[in-house]
């Protein structure tokens, strides 16, 4: 089996760091999968009804692989997003489709189809300028999140505490950025510095782990320092995960809930999640797993 890898830097560029993209190059070479990892910038799109078996990449025409895996997430630009939707109509199994990708990266248009599903989420309003903050106290109240509408691993997230500390933020975005999209968040205290994310794989949630924020920090991204502990699968907590994710249409998925007294809310999905927290403290070889997940889909195409 040949699969591609969608993402900003080829294997050659590769940082160190990046665990994820590392252990899909290596757990590939164990299960004897042919993978390349490729970025947007490489392609050249050439929309034709003739050769629809090959594609250009680094202005040759290559065989087209049995797989694409995106890992650009909420860094998916117009153009990658384009090289997805292309290979799919190609015939290219692709694991998330272009159509999921682009819908979880809108925060926004993602929280509307929650609402519209009847899943439990925090209350979300959009933030137009000038912002009328009478208006924002009486329907979210203080304190509240204030988010960008595309972003992850806990950047563009910050927490509002005031009346008067809102009026400050808002007023630096306007003045530094005044089209930025931004959206407000009612706060969940009793989820103040910890989350669950939630790894779902072909419709099934295959492992919780709870997220810590470190001291003085509201952030639990492990990314961020946060520390992780396994946790309990609960049939709400399944529920809610493999729900968001059929919703989304994402095969694969990371979903965070924030804690609400006994019960919990979505919070957001992610098409491509970091699993090295999850992997280490619930024992499990995510990007094994993954692979089999698309293995098993290869053959039924």
């Amino acid at each position: 089996m040949k699969g591609w890898i969608l993402y900003k830097n080829t294997a050659a560029e590769l940082r160190p760091d990046l665990y994820e993209i590392h252990r899909f190059i290596e757990v590939a070479g164990e299960k004897g999968i042919e993978l390349r990892v490729v970025k947007p910038d490489q392609f050249d799109l050439i929309v034709t009804r003739d050769d629809r078996k090959s594609i250009l990449l680094d202005g040759e025409v290559v065989p087209l692989p049995d797989f694409l895996l995106p890992r650009m997430g909420a860094g998916t630009t117009y153009f990658a997003l384009a090289v997805i939707r292309h290979l799919e109509r190609l015939g290219v199994r692709v694991f998330n489709s272009s159509q999921s990708i682009d819908t979880v990266k809108d925060k926004l248009y993602s929280q509307q189809i929650l609402a519209e599903r009847g899943i439990s989420s925090p209350r979300t309003m959009f933030a137009k300028n000038p912002v009328n903050i009478n208006l924002v106290e009486k329907y979210l109240g203080f304190p509240l999140i204030v988010k960008a509408l595309s972003g992850s691993m806990g950047k563009g997230i910050f927490l509002s505490e005031n009346h008067d500390n809102f009026r400050d933020l808002m007023e630096l975005i306007h003045v530094t950025n005044p089209n930025a999209n931004i959206i407000l968040q009612e706060f969940i205290k009793s989820s103040l510095g910890r989350d669950l994310r939630v790894l779902v794989i072909g419709g099934r949630a295959v492992a919780c782990m709870e997220r810590i924020a470190p001291a003085g920090s509201f952030k639990s991204n492990y990314s961020r320092g946060g520390a992780v502990r396994k946790f309990d699968m609960t049939p709400e907590i399944e529920q809610l995960a493999t729900e968001t994710a059929r919703t989304f249409g994402l095969e694969i998925a990371g979903v965070d809930l924030l804690f609400d007294g006994d019960h919990f809310k979505v919070c957001e999905a992610n098409s491509s999640p970091g699993f090295e927290g999850i992997g280490e403290c619930c024992g499990i070889n995510v990007a094994g797993m993954i692979y089999d997940f698309i293995r098993e889909k290869v053959r039924e195409k």
